[in-house]
């Protein structure tokens, strides 16, 4: 058996004269959450595309849980797309077990679940309900529950928090992890960053149709590192040993001075506590860490140049 959900091999996609993929493999393993980042008109949703079927790659292979990627493995895929689809004048309830059955379920599984899922999402008054008479974020809620009802083993989810207010977005991170912890694979496009950092376990950057940035994102934060840490303080820093170099600094509302001090690579952190012990009162220290988004504009802009 493999450890990976997915796996991607030198997909090439051209549509007339532009190249939508060029050389992409990326994988997956299996009960990750998988941030698939790019700017707009990357090449995500073409990749999103060719993994859902929707259309096929020039050239390059899918692998699906070890096996090529065919027909019949629709069933073990919920795709919930950034231009949501749901049928504006059908019933909630009669479409979503119409939507079930298309995934494989009979129509007492399809019950079965839906019934759990109405009471998970405080959404029993639905059920007759047109779906043109919810708001945007009930329909939501009515499409997510649709991706995810026939317990597909690689759920893809295209910008799902899109419409959300905080509360219902809380909701579907609560329901991502959840899905991820009861072993299912989760890959997540999505422009909003705060909520890779907090999700993902790994990420892929996909710029200019071609992936410029794959892995762990602890690895990915690791090697971003710029051996960089802040003080805030009370005191006189200009005497700081010439191994240090102050980045920067600048006072704080309550009178502290916050700098940036970076250390040279031989260099231990202890040796700068000890000669900022010397010299000042700290009130905080620690090291910069690179965010998920310093990471991604910082290679998009390297890529672009």
């Amino acid at each position: 058996m493999t450890n990976n959900i997915l796996e991607t091999h030198h997909i090439v996609k051209q549509y007339a004269a532009h190249r939508a993929l060029d050389d992409v493999s990326l994988v997956v393993p299996k009960g990750s959450i998988f941030g698939l980042l790019g700017p707009n008109g990357a090449g995500k949703t073409s990749l999103i595309r060719i993994i859902n079927q929707i259309t096929a790659p020039d050239s390059g292979e899918v692998i699906l849980d070890g096996e090529r990627l065919k027909p019949d493995h629709i069933k073990r895929i919920g795709y919930l797309p950034e231009e949501r689809g749901l049928y504006k004048k059908m019933k909630v309830g009669e479409q979503l077990l119409y939507l079930a059955q298309l995934k494989g379920l009979t129509e007492k599984q399809a019950m079965d679940k839906l019934k759990i899922w109405f009471v998970k999402f405080d959404i029993k008054t639905w059920w007759e309900k047109q779906v043109q008479d919810l708001s945007k974020g009930m329909q939501q809620k009515i499409q997510f529950v649709a991706t995810v009802m026939h317990e597909p083993d690689l759920i893809i989810l295209d910008e799902p928090f899109s419409g959300f207010d905080p509360i219902n977005a809380n909701l579907i991170k609560d329901e991502i992890l959840e899905l991820r912890d009861k072993g299912k694979t989760i890959i997540f496009s999505t422009h909003r960053m705060e909520s890779v950092e907090e999700l993902c376990d790994y990420i892929a950057l996909i710029n200019r149709s071609r992936k410029v940035l794959d892995g762990a994102k602890r690895d990915i934060k690791e090697q971003f590192k710029t051996h960089t840490y802040h003080v805030e303080y009370q005191g006189d820093l200009t005497n700081l040993p010439t191994a240090f170099e102050v980045m920067s600094s600048r006072e704080t509302e309550d009178g502290f001075i916050r700098a940036d001090i970076k250390i040279p690579p031989d260099a231990a952190v202890n040796d700068l506590v000890r000669h900022l012990l010397d010299r000042v009162a700290i009130r905080s220290f620690g090291e910069n860490i690179p965010s998920i988004n310093d990471i991604f504009i910082q290679t998009v802009g390297e890529n672009n140049d």
